[in-house]
This record gives C-alpha cells, structure tokens and sequence, in this order.
C-alpha cells in the first residue's frame, strides 16, 4: 500500500492479542509538543515514544524500535501443575514426525534415527479415511500451544482447532481443554426434527455459537481464579455434513474451502492485520506488519466478546477443507497459495493425515516459527454415506476409532 498509513483502526482496537503487546496506540493524533523531547520521538507528530515501541502512542504511527522488549519473566518453578498434568495425559509418540517412520521404545526412529519429540509436541489423528490431521510444536516455539480435537462417522464429521495465546499462562492446557469440548458439543448437538435446509443451517449455526461457549467455558475452568494472565486461545471449527460445511471462528486461526471450482478462505481473522485489511491495504502488506497477529477476539477468563462468525457453504466439487492455526498460514496465506501447498503435499497419497503430516514438515522447513495445526477433510465427494443425503443431526458419540494410538487420550 502507497501514500499514507491509514489510521489506527477504531472498531477493531484490541484488548488482547496473541502476543499481548503492552502498547495500544489511540485513534487519533495529538498535537505535537513546543520542545522538542528527550530521547526518541515520533516522526509524525513530535511525541515521545517507548524506544521498545512498534507504533507511537499518540498517533499510531509506525515506529523502528532502537531498543529491544524487555524479555518475559521465566517461571521460578518450570512447568505448572496444569501443564505437567496435561503431558500425564498424553500417549506415547508412535511415528515420527520426520519420516514417518516407527518410534522405538527408546524415542528414536527405527527409520532415520531422529529423537521424537514429546507426546504433546507432536500428535495426529484419523477418524476416517476422509479424514485426518496433525498438531505440532514448530521449531522455534519451547511447547506446543496448538490443539486439535477431530470426529467423523459417515459423511459427517467435526474439525476444531485452537491455537493457546504464547504469552499466558497454561495456554496449552486451554487450547486442548478448549477444542475437545467444543468437539464434543459438536457431536452431541445437531439439527434433529427440523425441516428445511435453511432451518438446519440455522440449527447447526447455534450449535456452534453453543460450541463456542462451552469451549471458553473450558478455558476458564483450566484457568486459576486469581491468575494475572488468564490462559487464552483462538478457535476455529468445521462442520461437514454431506456436500455443506459449516464453519466459526474467533482469533486467527482459519478455514479453508479448496476446490477446483472454488479456493476460498471461508473464516476472517479477528485481528489487526483484518483491520487493516478493511481499510483496504493489501493482504500481504497487512499481514507483514509488525503486530499483524494482536488479535481481537479470543476465548479466556478475560475475554470480552465469546461469540464467533458462523457461515454455511455448499461445497461446488471434489476438494479438501482445511482447518487449520497461523503456524501453516503464515507461510501460504491466499487460497490459492495454499491449495498449491496441498496439491503438491497429495502428491502420491490421498490420505488426510499423510497430507497434512506433509504439510507440517513443509512448515517446519519454512522457519517452523510457530506451532502449526492441520486438519483436513476431502469434500464434495462420497466418504461413509452418499454425499448430499440429508442429515438430520450430530447425535452420535464419538467412537473408538478416532483414538488412534498416536492422539492423546
């Protein structure tokens, strides 16, 4: 984008973000000072600036900072209880996330010899052939705060991803906490006794808002009461039924609908970087700025605003859905990028959990700077039941499938 920087944007400032930045700029510009300041100062109006600052508080304008952010406080005592409780509950690692080669009992493939990581940092799940995903920790991040909880029975099936806020606490054990229930409201709630496909949508949209609640629920029960950063995660959701997805979201966690007839980034991000994009500077400039992932919206004890987007579409041909956090986006954000990274991850294979593991090793090869999550579903085709028979609810408890050795238990 040319010319000048649009103004901060007002309807979207945030109260929160993925990394919590401790400067939020106002709206509007204050006019500038008689004397020039001591030390560094905006360049647009004359204010004294943070020299750790992105943006000057007074007007929002661009900054360089001259000194790096003081550097988080580590915990005196290591992981917390929750945290070490969550490992507890996690199965041992079965395949290795480089080769996909046997883990042996001692933690190194029998294939390349690489060192697995541990259970959390690294796990799948395939609740059907048509579907399938993988969750990781990345290269750079110390543990994954990434979650993924997957259903499927039929032509239905149930895709949650949640992407834990870094820089509060315990946010692992929200994010997980968080998509398994939503993933379980999900399958227990549907649209049984209503006539109509509008009213079914209609039905299925409420089950996700319901969904939505009941997963911050789950963030705030995994959060102590007197905590002075509430853990906090993104969410994102998928319901397939037949040849209709629905979808929600809150935060920047994102679904995709990738068909040959259609390549479409179905959720919008609650996020500056979405702000900006409103006030119509390019996507990719949006999402190269400093703070572009402060996000907006999010699930927590703190959170102000727990209700997502939802949104229904009729899937127009063969194709993959994709649920995935900003670790795999961050890399290939447009569709069309991303249906390119898929393609050529199918190469040879048409299994979900393959493809996505290919996905993940790809990210990692790009910096691997954050978590990454992907969970796949090939659409528009027959799976269990015929596509496009009406479905008249998501009433059947999860089965013993989906608890593949490799997915926590």
């Amino acid at each position: 984008m040319t010319g000048e920087w649009p103004l901060w944007p007002e309807a979207a400032e945030p109260t929160g973000t993925e990394d919590r930045p401790g400067q939020q700029p106002p709206a509007a510009a204050q006019p500038a000072p008689q004397a020039p300041p001591e030390g560094p100062s905006c360049p647009n109006c004359g204010r004294a600036t943070d020299p750790t600052a992105w943006f000057c508080e007074a007007c929002g304008h661009p900054l360089v900072p001259t000194a790096p952010a003081p550097a988080p406080a580590p915990a005196a005592d290591g992981p917390s209880t929750q945290t070490r409780r969550l490992g507890v509950r996690v199965s041992q690692l079965a395949d290795c996330p480089s080769c996909g080669g046997t883990v042996g009992a001692d933690g190194y493939c029998q294939t390349c010899g690489a060192k697995a990581p541990g259970p959390r940092d690294h796990f799948s799940s395939a609740p059907a052939p048509w579907v399938g995903g993988v969750c990781d920790k990345g290269r750079q991040h110390h543990r994954n705060e990434d979650a993924m909880a997957l259903w499927a029975e039929g032509d239905r099936a149930v895709l949650v991803v949640c992407d834990g806020v870094s820089t509060s606490i315990d946010s692992d054990v929200a994010a997980l906490a968080a998509a398994e229930k939503a993933r379980d409201v999900l399958v227990s709630l549907g649209s049984d006794g209503v006539a109509g496909a509008e009213s079914r949508d209609a039905a299925i949209a409420r089950a996700l808002v319901t969904a939505t609640a009941e997963a911050n629920q789950a963030v705030v029960a995994t959060t102590a009461p007197d905590s002075t950063n509430a853990a906090s995660a993104t969410f994102a959701a998928a319901v397939v039924i037949g040849d209709r997805v629905h979808f929600a979201n809150l935060g920047d966690s994102r679904v995709y609908l990738l068909c040959e007839a259609e390549r479409t980034l179905l959720s919008e991000d609650d996020s500056l970087a979405q702000a900006f994009i409103a006030e119509g500077m390019p996507r990719a400039e949006a999402e190269a700025l400093p703070r572009a992932h402060a996000i907006t919206k999010w699930l927590g004890r703190d959170a102000v605003d727990t209700v997502p987007r939802t949104g229904v579409r009729q899937v127009p041909g063969p194709g993959w859905l994709v649920v995935c956090s900003d670790g795999l986006w961050n890399y290939a954000s447009p569709p069309e990028e991303l249906a390119a990274r898929v393609a050529a991850a199918a190469t040879g294979t048409s299994e979900p959990v393959e493809i996505a593991r290919r996905l993940v090793v790809w990210a990692n090869e790009q910096g691997g700077h954050d978590n990454i999550t992907v969970a796949l579903a090939r659409v528009g085709e027959a799976t269990g039941n015929a596509a496009g028979n009406v479905v008249a609810s998501l009433v059947t408890a999860p089965s013993d499938q989906e608890k593949e050795s490799a997915e926590h238990g």
